[in-house]
């Protein structure tokens, strides 16, 4: 009966939700690259 709208209402939101991983994670990526090798706080032991 509906089905369709509910499969289609996961599937779009799984796709943007993945899409909006992808861009936070390349953006933290480029951002982290302009941070000064002293000044990592981050993954120091």
């Amino acid at each position: 009966m509906f089905v369709e709208y509910v499969v289609a209402g996961y599937g779009i939101s799984a796709i943007v939700l993945a899409a909006y991983v992808g861009w936070t994670l390349r953006r933290g990526r480029a951002l982290s690259r302009q941070v000064p090798a002293d000044r990592r706080r981050f993954l120091r032991d």
